[in-house]
């Protein structure tokens, strides 16, 4: 049920089926899913929410917008988007990382976003059309509830979850990747996305200079098949748009008003203003509209736009404080530390090992390179509070778990260190690696 919620959250695909949509599966499955684990109840870990630093920090922004949602300017405004919107995602974290008890729990839900990542894929391509409205390039319009940018954030997570499966599928599976892998290049270019790109770049940079325990030869094919999907669908004015990367001062985003240059030192400001609990979650608009000096300072009878702030570093940071900043980039940044950190403590062997094993180490490669993606395209999109991060935040506790889990049942290449004792029936072992990143 997990497997398909993750779809339908991720994907979005039920919202191309009306008489799907009308069912609300994502409600429905959450419910079932809720049903189940209430019935069977050895299915889930509390172990997992307490002694993960992912599922540690994720708690802890959500009692953070719950307390600092009286400080902020709105409560109303904050308490309806978080019982609206954002318990949903917290819940679903939860759940996903409450039923990671082993590398196959892990290697289900990236499957799950693999494959959602394939539907997204096949939307783009045949399903969206392009518009040259608002851009000098043709790029993907009429898009259900993502639009063009969000819809390269989320693929380009997907891009280094899918080179992930392809490693450790079978004949099958590894077709099925290739052709994700190419469709993926393919709907970046007809996103029209400049952050999108500028997230590709630094992906296709870290593979080739940072993943030195690939095969380099695999790690340039890999690249290839993606830019070929790139090259051949980039639509007309494509290469013009992002062109304009190389001189960001002659664009619209560094001297209109609502600008993200302008956009980002508001932000900042707001967070100087509310530098404990920030302006309440979800409030960032109102600060613009109603209370920020944008709002004050405007020409009586002429519009005001009431923005989203367009990054979701100044998201968290304007919306939860300084301490929501440190929190909330501790998942993209400090993720990536940790790891890299965690793969060092892996004994070389597993990197040949079985195929759980072979499957883990390969998962501290990729899981690096997808919050990698997203660290940087999230810089130029309003993401703080969506799924991806906080899927992104369940599989990492999914890669402490397995090798908790490996390292108890004894492994091939020998466990680093002998494991204490259970400290009760049922229970894991005190972790070794389940520590944040310092």
């Amino acid at each position: 049920m997990l497997f398909i919620l993750t779809i339908v959250t991720v994907s979005r695909v039920h919202q191309h089926f009306p008489f799907i949509a009308k069912l609300r599966p994502a409600l429905a499955l959450v419910a079932l899913t809720a049903i189940y684990a209430s019935l069977n109840p050895r299915r889930l870990t509390s172990y997992n929410l307490l002694h993960t630093w992912p599922a540690r920090v994720v708690f802890a922004l959500g009692i953070l917008a719950c307390v600092g949602a009286p400080f902020g300017l709105s409560l109303g405004g904050s308490a309806r988007f978080i019982l609206d919107d954002y318990v949903k995602t917290w819940v679903y974290c939860f759940l996903i990382i409450g039923v990671m008890r082993s590398a196959a729990d892990l290697y289900t839900c990236v499957w799950a976003y693999v494959v959602s990542s394939g539907i997204l894929v096949w939307m783009s391509l045949f399903v969206f059309g392009l518009s040259h409205a608002g851009s000098a390039a043709a790029r993907l319009s009429n898009l259900y509830s993502y639009d063009a940018n969000d819809v390269g954030l989320v693929l380009l997570v997907g891009l280094a979850l899918t080179l992930l499966v392809f490693q450790c599928a079978g004949k099958r599976g590894k077709i099925a990747a290739a052709v994700i892998m190419a469709g993926i290049g393919a709907t970046i270019a007809r996103s029209g996305s400049r952050g999108a790109f500028v997230g590709f770049i630094a992906m296709g940079l870290y593979m080739l200079f940072s993943l030195h325990s690939e095969d380099i030869f695999k790690r340039v094919a890999f690249l290839v098949v993606i830019v070929a999907g790139l090259l051949i669908a980039a639509p007309q004015g494509y290469w013009d748009q992002m062109r304009t990367l190389s001189n960001p001062k002659a664009d619209y985003n560094w001297n209109t008003k609502d600008g993200r240059k302008q956009l980002i030192q508001r932000g900042v400001g707001y967070m100087m203003d509310y530098p404990i609990f920030g302006l309440g979650m979800h409030n960032f608009w109102r600060a613009e509209c109603i209370e920020g000096d944008k709002a004050k300072n405007r020409v009586l009878g002429k519009g005001i736009r009431c923005t989203p702030p367009h990054n979701s570093y100044i998201e968290a940071g304007a919306e939860l404080g300084i301490p929501g900043l440190l929190l909330w980039s501790s998942l993209p940044l400090g993720g990536i530390v940790a790891m890299r950190r965690l793969r060092r403590k892996l004994p070389k062997s597993w990197a040949n090992g079985d195929p759980e094993e072979r499957f883990i180490y390969l998962t501290t490669l990729y899981l690096p390179l997808a919050l990698l993606g997203f660290a940087v395209s999230a810089f130029f999109l309003t993401f703080a509070w969506t799924d991806i991060i906080y899927i992104l935040a369940a599989l990492m506790t999914g890669v402490y778990v397995s090798i908790e889990t490996k390292l108890q049942r004894g492994s091939t290449a020998g466990p680093v260190v002998v494991p204490p004792p259970r400290q009760r029936r049922g229970a894991p072992v005190q972790p070794r690696f389940l520590t944040a990143p310092q």
